[in-house]
């Protein structure tokens, strides 16, 4: 057979499409259409809660294993923790009676305040209980999953606490689950109130684990082992709540801030269940009419004309 009238093309098999350059380039450009999209438009947002609902069922099918066997570790480890943890209850329970007998008293006398003062009693908190499913796979921020969604009423922003304090918020939201990111994530924010001086300042998520004190000035009166507090005046969280103990305080002249690290008193590792709050201004009541404060110059709650206290003989 003459050699120019042989076939010269490729086989099928080692045919080739688009150069690896051009594949790079394309799938680049795609990624950071889809990347602004999403951050822009939040068109990836009804994906991502379709995706959610749909790997559910499989995320807790896959889950069952590994409690099963967790399950039966602390089965085993249960039954030598029993009389331990029974003579610590006792004692704990004794501790606990002394203390209830002082919050009862403590608690008559605020209501007498109260009371005589015409305040307003505060704000009751909703809540709802949540369970912890697994934390998120992100190695750079320290967030974790509940099983309570939008469906169930959970709110963007809503506070998660657990017995300890406090120890997140709501920061995404799905049907059926949420996604809480943790006092600890370099992201996260709350504004404390250090119950020794009554000083107000933000505290933010720091590196290991921790949680930073920043925008204190060198000498300001913070000491190791002070407990810090929700303040309550971001209308989100309550007031009172515990977030933090001071755990060192560095003093920096030269620049006029002082280094204030925190351990946060709610640790996450080992956390099952929590609840998760609505937000305070969620439960403030609505304000005035804009026609009612043109027509007096006053809101609608000053209108009414103060009692006078009955003179006494």
């Amino acid at each position: 057979m003459p050699l120019g009238t042989l076939d010269r093309t490729p086989p099928p098999f080692f045919r080739q499409g688009p150069s690896a350059l051009s594949k790079l380039v394309f799938f680049s450009a795609l990624a950071v259409f889809l990347m602004v999209a999403d951050t822009r438009f939040g068109w990836t947002q009804p994906l991502r809660a379709a995706l959610a609902v749909a790997l559910l069922p499989v995320q807790r099918a896959l889950a069952v294993p590994v409690e099963m066997w967790e399950g039966g570790e602390d089965y085993l480890r249960g039954l030598r923790q029993a009389q331990a943890a029974e003579r610590e209850a006792q004692q704990r329970l004794a501790a606990q009676a002394e203390r209830s007998l002082r919050t009862a008293q403590l608690q008559q006398e605020n209501d007498r305040l109260r009371a005589l003062l015409e305040l307003r009693q505060a704000v009751a908190v909703r809540s709802r209980p949540a369970e912890v499913l697994y934390e998120a796979a992100d190695p750079y921020s320290r967030k974790v999953i509940i099983d309570r969604g939008a469906t169930q009423g959970v709110v963007l922003g809503a506070p998660v606490i657990n017995e300890a304090g406090v120890l997140g918020q709501v920061t995404r939201l799905y049907p059926l689950t949420a996604e809480v990111t943790l006092l600890a994530d370099k992201d996260a924010a709350i504004p404390v109130l250090n119950v020794r001086t009554q000083q107000r300042n933000a505290a933010f998520g720091g590196a290991a684990g921790g949680m930073e004190l920043r925008y204190a000035s060198a000498n300001a009166d913070v000491k190791v082992g002070d407990e810090l507090q929700t303040s309550g005046l971001d209308g989100v969280y309550p007031p009172g709540l515990p977030v933090a103990r001071v755990a060192n305080v560095e003093r920096r002249v030269e620049s006029g801030f002082a280094r204030v690290l925190l351990t946060p008193v709610a640790q996450a590792d080992g956390v099952r269940h929590v609840l998760v709050l609505e937000p305070v201004a969620a439960q403030l009541p609505a304000r005035p009419e804009p026609e009612a404060v043109e027509k007096t110059g006053r809101p609608d709650h000053q209108l009414k004309t103060p009692r006078r206290a009955a003179s006494t003989p």
